[in-house]
């Protein structure tokens, strides 16, 4: 089974003003989405800013999130990192919070062969009984999932189920599962084609998208799945230029501005990460007015 079909959200991390957590808003954040009818929740994904958070804090955001959802959607906990023993002790907590499956993102910097691959990703799905998702973004990391070894992994490590494909490769999604019979779940990384693998047999999406419009997100996914497929597309079209908008700058740069144009409090982000531009943060504005998000 399935850990979700449809649409999760990657949840940004809210910051106060002195860039701490900001779990009252973090909370408000998460009512949103499950109130908008969003399937599951990643928490300290990429748009979770997880990469500046320290190991406490990333376990802290895990157990608060497994906490305030309370079983009502699965929470996916990122806990990938480009050091196998550090990613096996994420896991390890993430799993004891509560956690219900791990997303776990190639090894960036120091990358690694499709050999390297094989054992990081053994080493992790062995520390756990739960489900991993792979999470393929060369374009952050620099190192790519080639499609035979997906494969592999999912067909000799039990629990590794899926895989979040934000190569944007359609090819190399189709290869994959034509290599699995059509049975690893794939997951659109881009929300500019979700409906497009879904069309190959993808289970829906996890969406820095959903954050700003979490029904629509859902709608766009749940459309496909039902069969409704001229609804489904026509969602992804009508999307197309606010999800260009919300990639104007390095993500979760937009996503957050976009939250603190809607109230919803996202707050600041952390160093390395600055403020959107004025130019773009004034077409992310627009492109919102225009999906009557502001």
């Amino acid at each position: 089974m399935s850990v979700f079909t449809g649409s999760a959200v990657a949840i940004v991390t809210p910051f106060t003003e002195e860039k701490q957590v900001n779990y009252t808003a973090f909370a408000k954040l998460i009512e949103f989405q499950i109130e908008k009818g969003t399937d599951a929740i990643v928490v300290c994904g990429t748009t979770g800013e997880a990469s500046t958070l320290t190991h406490e804090e990333h376990l802290d955001c895990i157990r608060f999130c497994v906490e305030k959802v309370a079983g009502r959607v699965p929470v996916i906990a990122g806990t990938g990192s480009n050091c196998t023993e550090t990613a096996i002790y994420l896991t390890e907590e993430a799993d004891r919070a509560g956690a219900d499956a791990f997303l776990v993102v190639t090894p960036y910097y120091n990358k690694a062969t499709q050999k390297g691959l094989i054992a990081h990703f053994s080493a992790i799905a062995a520390c756990t009984e739960k489900p991993v998702i792979l999470y393929n973004v060369p374009s952050r990391t620099g190192c790519n999932i080639k499609p035979e070894t997906a494969a592999f992994l999912f067909k000799n490590v039990k629990n590794i189920v899926g895989v979040k494909e934000a190569s944007g490769d359609l090819s190399a999604v189709a290869e994959i599962m034509a290599r699995t019979e059509g049975k690893m779940d794939v997951y659109s990384g881009n929300d500019d084609q979700v409906i497009p693998v879904m069309s190959l047999g993808g289970k829906g999406v996890i969406s820095v998208l959903a954050n700003v419009a979490p029904a629509e997100t859902h709608e766009m996914a749940a459309s496909y799945l039902r069969g409704d497929v001229d609804k489904a597309r026509q969602l992804q079209v009508d999307y197309f230029f606010l999800i260009k908008a919300l990639f104007k700058e390095v993500n979760p740069i937009p996503v957050k501005k976009a939250l603190n144009l809607m109230g919803l409090e996202a707050g600041s982000l952390r160093s390395p990460l600055t403020e959107m531009e004025p130019e773009t943060a004034a077409v992310l504005e627009q492109e919102m007015k225009k999906m009557n998000l502001l």
